[in-house]
């Protein structure tokens, strides 16, 4: 993926859309939309950006991939992973945990684990743990992760978990690679050990006559978990109607507070008055404590921890942006290729297809001065710049013969970032290309009356002969 042209190519596709949709050719509006697009006023008349931020890498834990006893997870866990497990393995805390972290963070694995350990433990039949989401979409991409997870571990074989939202007709009736049980009749003749669901259906299966065979081996001591992902989307009236849900599921199976383990994820929190809403929040959602030490926060590597003894700086001079062009005409490792040279002066050690490569990579741009440069230039001044800013800024250290194309050199070296892997074979870095377009939802069109020749003469409007 090179990012810098993708954005390029979004804005594009975005703008022809636009007047491919809309543009008339009743006068006086012809001409409008494409004119709107295309005027430039600051260089930003209807989308803003790209915006780039880079994400430093989270801070690791220091458990490996064992924190389970039943079965290794995929990745060591960062910190606020391993601060979420410890909180929510039934065997350890068992307590109520709100995870607040950004995105690409990894939330889902921080509920997903403890959930499937439980599991793997609790051999009774039942339903042992329930994960609400706001949006069947999520719920379903959400779900081939489940699978996944299972599928890859040897001693999770056996886990069932169930797909329960809207829709008719027959699915799938059983575990596969990428798939969870969605059957509704399989559901409920032999209930699935974790339950994805929304909140509204899930109103439903604790009413529909049809559907109580789910609940057939469910006791007091049987559920466990209770996820609510996206907790923060939940707000005003469904916000209450979650609440009395969540009241009810309790009182359906005679659950104390301290039976059921509440897990919350949201969006990265911002200062302590942000933190303590979202704590009263939860409390009134679950109908539960959550404490202070029950919020999970990300942390991140600072620029000291993540760079590693900088030695590169100058760009190769033999490359220039033709070389760059008719590399990228070959297709996405030729350019990396190329980009590299531009950077390293040489060519790549492995292979940049292969992930020895990308985790090589990784390791040599962390010793690098233009990336260290690039990180310095994203902290100056306030708020996130814009990909054109950051050209601007990092124009001293770009060659004579980038002079024309200067956004070339840093379209290069996101390449770079995005390509990268980190020593275990994740992203190398957070990065993010973000465009904002100008709404559309309201146009208005001010339409005037031809002045007489007499009403012009008077307002100075009329050039003709008097």
């Amino acid at each position: 993926m090179i990012p810098g042209l993708l954005a390029s190519e979004v804005a594009a596709a975005l703008k022809e859309f636009i007047v491919t949709g809309y543009e008339t050719e009743t006068a006086p509006f012809k001409g409008e939309f494409r004119r709107l697009v295309e005027e430039q006023q600051n260089g930003e008349a209807f989308i803003k950006g790209p915006y780039v931020s880079i994400g430093l890498p989270f801070l690791s834990g220091s458990a490996g991939r064992d924190f389970f006893r039943g079965f290794e997870t995929e990745y060591p866990p960062y910190a606020h992973q391993e601060q979420a497990w410890q909180r929510l393995a039934s065997d350890r805390l068992a307590s109520n945990t709100l995870v607040a972290t950004g995105t690409g963070s990894g939330k889902t694995e921080c509920f997903l684990y403890p959930v499937l350990d439980h599991c793997q433990r609790a051999k009774s039949a039942g339903i042992k743990a329930i994960v609400i989401y706001p949006m069947n979409a999520l719920a379903t991409d959400q779900a081939k992760r489940f699978a996944e997870v299972i599928h890859g571990q040897p001693a999770l074989k056996g886990l069932r978990v169930g797909l329960f939202v809207g829709g008719d007709g027959q699915g799938t009736r059983s575990m596969s690679a990428d798939q969870v049980i969605t059957d509704k009749e399989t559901l409920r003749k032999n209930p699935p050990d974790v339950l994805l669901t929304n909140y509204k259906m899930l109103d439903y299966l604790l009413m529909r006559p049809k559907d109580q065979p789910l609940w057939a081996h469910n006791g007091a001591e049987t559920l466990r978990y209770l996820v609510v992902d996206e907790l923060h989307t939940f707000d005003g009236a469904q916000g209450t109607d979650l609440s009395l849900l969540i009241r009810r599921l309790r009182a359906r199976f005679d659950m104390s507070a301290e039976q059921l383990i509440c897990v919350g994820t949201s969006a990265t929190l911002g200062g302590d008055d942000s933190i303590q809403g979202l704590l009263g929040y939860a409390s009134d959602i679950f109908s539960s404590p959550f404490p202070r030490e029950s919020v999970i926060a990300e942390q991140r590597k600072s620029e000291a921890e993540f760079l590693d003894n900088i030695a590169f700086l100058s760009l190769n001079p033999q490359i220039g942006p033709d070389g760059l062009n008719q590399a990228l005409q070959q297709g996405l490792y030729p350019y990396l290729e190329q980009a590299y040279a531009l950077f390293f002066c040489k060519q790549p050690d492995e292979p940049l297809e292969s992930m020895a490569g990308r985790i090589r990579l990784g390791m040599e741009l962390k010793q690098h001065g233009q990336l260290a440069n690039l990180l310095r230039q994203l902290k100056l001044g306030q708020g996130t710049p814009t990909f054109k800013t950051l050209v601007q800024r990092l124009a001293a250290q770009i060659p004579k013969v980038f002079e024309r194309q200067p956004e070339q050199v840093l379209i290069a070296l996101l390449s770079l970032l995005a390509h990268a892997r980190d020593e275990v074979g994740r992203p190398f870095v957070q990065l993010r290309l973000q465009l904002w377009s100008r709404e559309l939802r309201r146009i208005v069109g001010t339409l005037r009356e031809p002045l007489s020749q007499e009403a012009a003469q008077d307002t100075g409007a009329y050039s003709g002969p008097s």
